[in-house]
Order: C-alpha cells, then structure tokens, then sequence
C-alpha cells in the first residue's frame, strides 16, 4: 500500500511541475521572443480599456511583460503562491487561473487607463494570493488556515497592491485579479461536514 501512496504522490507532483513549470516557461518562451526577434511590438496585444480591439489583452496580457526584470519580478510570486494553489488539486489551479485572469482581465479592461496598454502575469499572483488568504475563512479547516497564514506572512505587503499608489502599475489589474481569487475561494470552498 506505502508504495501506491508513494507512487500516487510522484505522479501528483510531476503533474504540478509540469502544468506551472509549462506556464512559466511559456511565459519567459514569450518574453524572450518579443525582446529579441519583435523588440517589445507584442505588448500591443495587451488590455487596451474600453476598447473592442482591447478585449483581446485579456487572454494574451498575462503572457507579455513590459522587460525581462518585470517577468522576473512575477515569476517568483507566481510560482510559489502558484503551487501553494494547485497542492490540495490541481484543478484548483486551473479554476483559481481562469477565474483571476478572467476577473483582472475584465476589471482592467472596465476601468483602467484608457490611453495604456496593461500587461503582465500580476493579475493572477494577487488572484492566487486572494483566493489563498480567503479560502481559509471560507473553509474554517485547519489546513486551510495555516496556509491562509503562511500566504499572508510571506506576501502580505502584497495587499499594498491593489491601490492606486505607483503610476504605471496596473492597480486595477492587481485588484481584480485579488477579487477574483477571492471568488474563486468561494465558489472552490470545502464546506466542513
């Protein structure tokens, strides 16, 4: 039995490394290709507000980043929260994903600049951040509220994010990226039985 569980939990693992390892290699494939054969022309296809033409960014804004240094500063956060996301399931992941990126998305594209392009993967690091620091509330399990609390211990400042207080940060992205994780928080809770 000890050797199906160990097996069972390899097979998890190397699933959890290869979706949120993909979806960064994907997005650094991207960034290095826009830097060095379209010298930055792809963020174009980012969130354009209140444009049609701009819904576009929604899908593609959270694969484009302003430099390498932007990427980077996103890759970190996103791993990590990323992960502490898809460790109960990895359709956690999938659905927390589809529900900050759409929710940033759509927020950025309603109420941000409307003379701005908006890019980056910071939409779904504060929706991954949202939906771990609410999923304990909303699940009042014990698990869930140590990793409530380790989320918040190790990026909290991050709550900082969501104000408009540095120009040329999309706040509004930050925002509702975090609202829609905490929607996703709890549309995904466990309820206690």
């Amino acid at each position: 039995m000890r050797r199906d569980n160990s097996r069972t939990i390899a097979q998890e693992v190397k699933a959890q490394l290869l979706i949120l390892g993909g979806f960064v290699v994907l997005m650094w494939v991207i960034e290095l290709t826009d830097e060095l054969i379209f010298r930055g022309s792809l963020d174009q296809y980012g969130i354009r507000p209140r444009s049609l033409i701009g819904l576009r960014g929604i899908l593609f804004a959270p694969f484009l980043h302003g430099n390498l240094e932007h990427l980077l500063a996103n890759t970190i956060p996103l791993i990590t929260l990323g992960w502490f996301v898809m460790l109960r399931e990895i359709s956690d992941f999938l659905w927390v994903t589809a529900i900050a990126g759409l929710s940033s998305g759509l927020g950025t594209w309603l109420i941000g600049d409307p003379v701005s392009v908006h890019i980056g993967a910071s939409g779904l690091v504060f929706g991954y951040f949202g939906f771990l620091l609410l999923r304990g509330y909303f699940e009042r399990s014990i698990v869930s509220v140590a990793v409530s609390l380790l989320a918040f211990m190790l990026y909290g400042s991050l709550v900082w994010g969501v104000l408009p207080n540095q120009p040329g940060i999309s706040w509004e992205g930050h925002l509702f990226g975090f609202l829609g994780g905490i929607l996703a928080a709890r549309l995904l809770a466990r309820s206690k039985k």
